[in-house]
């Protein structure tokens, strides 16, 4: 079933029927959410999305004929979300293409598959390499050796990054990150416990019972002074009357702040239409990807799969990252190691900054500022070369308030703002759980590639430079606003998933909620995860295999959106601008 609308239609879908009126198996209320979400997107006014792009929200099309299918046991509206962020994410494309290209007016349009779109937020989740995904033991045989903490590897170290009661009867996310030995020697744990021998239940045992020995205060007094990751589960009302929500809830889902204004419009490189190929919107704009993990990868994921030239930068011997995010998040790219700190790394990094036209930022707020390419750095740079810089940065908690310096990872993000609270209490239990899947680091990821995008638009009519910025929190608030789905709805989405999904508790990993939510969702569709419609396959000289990635989810009637390249590791190539 197709669904289109224009922009005319705005006001008649700001408000939606009641959700009682819904019924998970219908396809249409599926989509007329998502409608009214992509609705509520371009009517809000705080939202960095000129007018001039807001009109070709009238060439995006909302499909799904498996509504029924796409059963996530997740309370809030990811599906819709997913799909109506893609829906404008589709808009500045289309934007960027007919001021490219010139098409006939109303010649381009967009068709976006829902299903395709919940996809998006788990994807690391469906690739695989030579058939073996994340959780196939043997697919390290595979990967790159970037876990140089073991912090991931070895299940004990890994657990403490997870969710554990404190002695007040609070909840709170420790997370060691990808180095592990702080965050236990700070609960009076030793960094390594081979005895445990890999025992699930009895390393919960373990660090659960470090963990109690402590108030949530003093636990956040400790991780504070250690510069940790972690926070206490609050409550979304909590979160949003402490000091921080309040500031964050006040700023709108992304944003984009111009730097200069100088700089005259920069032209897009000439790309002949003779040869009868789909043109990329974004070939010819190279991209400089400073991240680790998921949500800013994500951003440089999407840009290559319009065409932009990525360039991964990592420093593989000293910066650890997680080994099988990079099957599904460097496709498109290049990646290659340069140490920052390094003179001479540093000198072959400016030669290619000299050249590049966006750079993204996924490090620990001012990180990158403090080794000198910040956005603000780089706006000067960009007045002295003649031609504006777009830098896209995110983090945890956002880019202002009190916490905004805090470090933080997608569970910090679900438990600070409550999402944590509603997965389980929609369970019927009375604790917070994580809920399955990065989301938010994907939502994140997506929000960002939208403000870099309208930049992109910005940067070529207007001209100067732009910082683009948005964090997982902000996502989060962003789906909470959307609110729950109605009780007979969740209970029908319950009703079909596996039993193991409703014995999950507060102390389960991430990996273990996942595992199961995943399997649960093969049983209702086992074809979901292996359909080719959604999946490129590419031999991969880098990871040696075929490897399996999500396709990019805006299909473009008269642009080409696909990846250049086939992935690999992080640090296989030179240091080159190679297309």
């Amino acid at each position: 079933m197709l669904l289109h609308f224009s922009v005319l239609d705005l006001h008649a879908y700001s408000t939606f029927p009641s959700p009682r009126l819904w019924n998970i198996q219908s396809v249409s209320r599926k989509l007329e959410e998502s409608k009214r979400i992509f609705a509520s997107l371009l009517a809000d006014k705080s939202l960095p999305i000129p007018e001039e792009i807001k009109r070709f929200a009238a060439q995006v099309e909302f499909y799904n004929d498996q509504t029924d299918k796409m059963i996530l046991p997740c309370p809030l509206k990811e599906c819709e979300v997913s799909t109506a962020l893609k829906g404008v994410e589709a808009s500045v494309a289309l934007a960027i293409a007919q001021l490219r290209f010139q098409f006939p007016e109303g010649e381009n349009h967009v068709k976006i598959d829902m299903q395709h779109a919940l996809l998006f937020l788990f994807m690391t989740y469906i690739a695989s390499v030579d058939g073996m995904t994340k959780f196939d033991k043997n697919v390290v045989s595979k990967l790159k050796a970037t876990d140089l903490n073991r912090a991931q590897s070895d299940l004990y170290r890994r657990m403490s990054a997870n969710l554990y009661k404190t002695k007040d009867d609070k909840f709170y996310h420790i997370h060691g990150s990808l180095e592990a030995t702080t965050t236990l020697n700070m609960i009076g744990l030793p960094a390594f416990m081979p005895e445990l021998n890999s025992d699930y239940e009895k390393i919960v045992d373990v660090i659960q019972g470090a963990v109690a020995k402590y108030t949530a205060a003093e636990l956040e007094a400790m991780n504070n002074e250690r510069r940790q990751a972690g926070v206490e589960a609050l409550k979304p009302e909590q979160f949003l009357e402490s000091p921080h929500g309040k500031a964050l809830s006040a700023k709108p889902s992304w944003e984009i702040k111009t730097l200069e204004t100088s700089t005259p419009p920069a032209p897009f490189s000439p790309v002949s239409l003779a040869s009868g190929e789909k043109p990329q919107i974004l070939k010819g704009i190279k991209v400089l990807e400073l991240c680790r993990i998921i949500a800013g990868p994500t951003v440089g994921r999407i840009l290559a799969e319009y065409g932009a030239e990525v360039i991964k930068v990592s420093a593989s011997d000293i910066l650890p990252d997680v080994p099988f995010f990079q099957v599904d998040g460097n496709v498109g790219k290049h990646t290659t190691d340069l140490n920052l700190k390094d003179p001479n790394d540093r000198t072959i990094f400016e030669g290619l900054l000299a050249d590049a036209d966006i750079v993204l930022d996924g490090f620990r707020t001012g990180a990158i500022d403090r080794l000198g390419y910040g956005a603000e750095h780089l706006a000067g740079l960009g007045q002295k070369r003649g031609k504006g810089y777009i830098y896209g940065a995110e983090n945890c908690f956002g880019f202002e308030g009190e916490w905004s310096h805090r470090p933080g990872w997608q569970q910090i993000a679900d438990c600070v703002t409550g999402v944590a609270w509603i997965q389980g209490q929609a369970l019927g239990l009375q604790e917070p759980m994580i809920p399955p899947f990065p989301k938010a680091d994907y939502g994140t990821g997506c929000m960002v590639a939208i403000a870099v995008l309208t930049a992109v638009y910005e940067r070529a009519t207007k001209g100067g430079s732009y910082l683009c910025t948005s964090s997982l929190s902000q996502y989060d608030l962003f789906l909470l606003k959307q609110k729950q789905y109605p009780a007979e709805i969740w209970e029908e989405i319950l009703a079909k998933q596996d039993p193991t999904v409703r014995k999950l508790r507060y102390f389960d990993s991430v990996d273990m909620i996942s595992r199961t939510v995943l399997q649960s969702m093969k049983n209702v569709d086992p074809n979901l995860f292996s359909n080719e419609k959604y999946l490129d396959s590419e031999y991969s000289e880098g990871f040696q295999g075929q490897c399996k990635v999500l396709k990019g989810v805006v299909e473009m009637k008269l642009c080409r959106n696909g990846f250049n390249c086939p992935t690999r590791p992080n640090g296989y190539d030179k240091p080159e601008w190679w297309m």
